[in-house]
Order: C-alpha cells, then structure tokens, then sequence
C-alpha cells in the first residue's frame, strides 16, 4: 500500500467545488424544490422493502417447488441489491428526505440486510467519498493479493488472469461483508490504515444486535423451516447475486479505463487536485440514458454527481449532470462516461486486463 497517513487536498484560489454548488445550488432555487428524495423515491423504497419481506416470508414458510424457490432467490438477491442502492444509500447520506429520522430509518434499512451501519457509514462515505480511488485509503480497491484495483499496488502472477476470474470473486462481497468485513473491522478498530472512530455503547448494542437478528432471520428461522441443505442453496444463491450485483455497480464506477488512481506527496502529503477535481478524475458514469438501469442501481450510474453531492438524491442526477458536464468543459477536465452498462463492463475488464500486465 502506498499512502501510509492519510493526504490531504491543497488549497486553491478559484475553487470547482465552490463553482459547482453555487450552479447546482441555483437550479433547485430556480426550480423550487428540495435536493432531496420526493414521493416516487418513497414509493420506490416502500416497494423494494415490501417486496423483499414478501418473498422473504413465502419462500420461508409457504417454501414453493424448488425451481421456482431458486427463482425467488434470484429475486431476493436483487432486491438486497437494490434496497442498499435506493434506501440505505440515499438514508445513510442524509439525502432520501428532509426529515432526519426518515433518513436515520433509511439508512437503517441496511440492517434489514444483516450488515452494520457504523461500519458502513465511515468505510464509504467518511473514507471512499473523501479519498477516491487513493491506494492505502480507500478501502474499496483493497481487495488484497486475489486483486490489483491500483498502478500502485503490487503485481503477482495469478493477476494476468483477474480478468476472467474477477467474476466469481465479485459473487463473495455480499457473503464477505457480513460474515467477516464487519466483524474484521469491529475488533481490529481500524478499516483499512485508517483508525475506527470510537464507538459508543449504543453502537456496539446495534452492531451485535444486527448480528443475532441476521443469524436467527436467515440462518436459525430458515434451517428450521426448509432443513440445512435447502436452506443453504437458497441462502448461497441470494448471497451470490447480491454480491455480484453490489460489486459489479460500485466497481464500474471508478476502476474502469481512464479514472485515475492519485498519488499524495511524499513530503506534503497533499493529493494533486483540489476536492472536485479529484473525484472527477477518479469517477465514471455510465448508461445514464438507461432509465430501467438507473431506477435499478438508485442513480448509482450518475457516480460522479453522487461524488460531488452526496446529499442530494438520486432522483436529481440526471437534471444536475448537465450542469457538472457544462462545468467540466470550461475546466477542461475529462466527464468519464460509458453509454451503456455493457460498455462499462468492457472497460472494466480491460482495466483489470491492464492491471494484471
């Protein structure tokens, strides 16, 4: 790993980032309405959730004929997926209502899922949303010695055939995460080289007590309903699919070609660009005409407006990414983009085909 502290961004006179929210900020003005989430979006979270409890509780206990069981595992795999995307995300950023306690349960939804929100909230948005794709601080390149996600990362071997096997690895997030990633994190009291933040007792309740209520929900209750072996396969798919799904979207985001991987002074510490700039360079988005594709992911397509203004919600990327664009052309800095998923995809592997060299 490369930054051994954690950088720093240098200060200028004319900041982007100041330049961007005063246009942004003006187009809500103009508009009149709120940067956060509106009743579709609520719709949308009510749907995903009741649709997960609804196919949770018929393959349970009124378990169907097996291929159709497999079916439903498939789908409940999705909508782990695209509850984190579209509720838990938006909550957790503040950005899915203008009240706080929507946003606290929101953001809660993540434990619906068996995966801790303290855990989360400082690995993704204190940690990835501040230091983007920086080699030894963001935790979402360290996959370890399995993966190169970084120039700076060390090269081995088994790393020329990353682009044919990332596949399958990527399958293990969902499984990763909550079996062991927050577990890894809770008693090593650090994500990565940068120090957990000190938890409270309430903290720790919830932590273990997410993690009695995933282990009864979908361990305990399911074994006694289905038996071990059904219970397994059924559990095995929906955690494969979650993982892929979940992977797939944030990797296309920011380990694609053409996003960068900056490296801080070694006597300063300070990155080269300034807040903006640096997560326009390490940010990709990619079928943003896709409606289906963008209802799916939660706007998580729109990764650089998200990067810039994580408090404001999905439902308004595709306005503001005008704007950013706009922005982007008069800096004459690079917007990344991939018209469609399946070019993104494509870009990826060639990434990991380049990283494995």
């Amino acid at each position: 790993m490369l930054q051994s502290v954690v950088p720093k961004f240098p200060a200028v006179q004319k900041s982007l980032h100041t330049e961007l929210k005063k246009r942004v900020q003006a187009y809500f003005d103009e508009k009149g309405i709120d940067s956060t989430g509106n009743p579709r979006l609520f719709t949308k979270a009510l749907l995903l959730v009741l649709g997960f409890i609804a196919v949770f509780v018929h393959l349970v206990f009124f378990t169907p004929v097996w291929y159709l069981a497999l079916g439903e595992c498939v789908v409940l795999g999705g909508l782990v997926a695209g509850i984190g995307f579209n509720v838990m995300h938006d909550g957790s950023h503040g950005s899915f209502s203008t009240n706080k306690g929507w946003n606290r349960i929101a953001a809660s939804s993540i434990s619906l899922l068996g995966a801790n929100h303290f855990m989360w909230n400082m690995k993704h948005n204190m940690i990835h949303h501040s230091f983007t794709n920086v080699d030894g601080v963001d935790d979402d390149i360290e996959i370890g010695a399995l993966m190169r996600m970084a120039p700076s990362q060390k090269r081995y071997k088994m790393h020329r055939f990353q682009h044919f096997y990332f596949w399958a690895l990527y399958m293990l997030l969902y499984l990763f995460w909550i079996f062991f990633s927050d577990y890894n994190k809770y008693f090593s009291r650090k994500i990565g080289n940068v120090p957990l933040k000190k938890m409270s007792v309430k903290d720790h309740i919830e932590f273990w007590g997410v993690k009695l209520y995933h282990i009864l929900v979908f361990i305990v209750i399911p074994v006694i309903f289905v038996g071990w072996l059904s219970w397994l396969i059924g559990f095995l798919v929906m955690s494969l699919v979650a993982g892929f799904i979940l992977s797939i979207v944030f990797q296309l985001a920011h380990t694609v070609e053409h996003t960068e991987f900056p490296v801080a002074d070694t006597e300063s510490h300070k990155l080269p660009d300034e807040f903006a700039a640096h997560q326009i360079k390490t940010t990709a988005n990619f079928a943003t005409r896709n409606k289906l594709v963008s209802w799916l992911v939660g706007g998580l397509n729109f990764q650089i407006e998200h990067h810039l203004f994580p408090k404001i919600s999905h439902i308004h990327y595709p306005a503001i990414s005008e704007i950013v664009r706009k922005v982007c052309m008069e800096y004459q800095l690079q917007y990344i983009e991939y018209p469609s998923m399946r070019q993104a995809v494509a870009a990826h592997v060639r990434f990991l085909k380049q990283m494995g060299r």
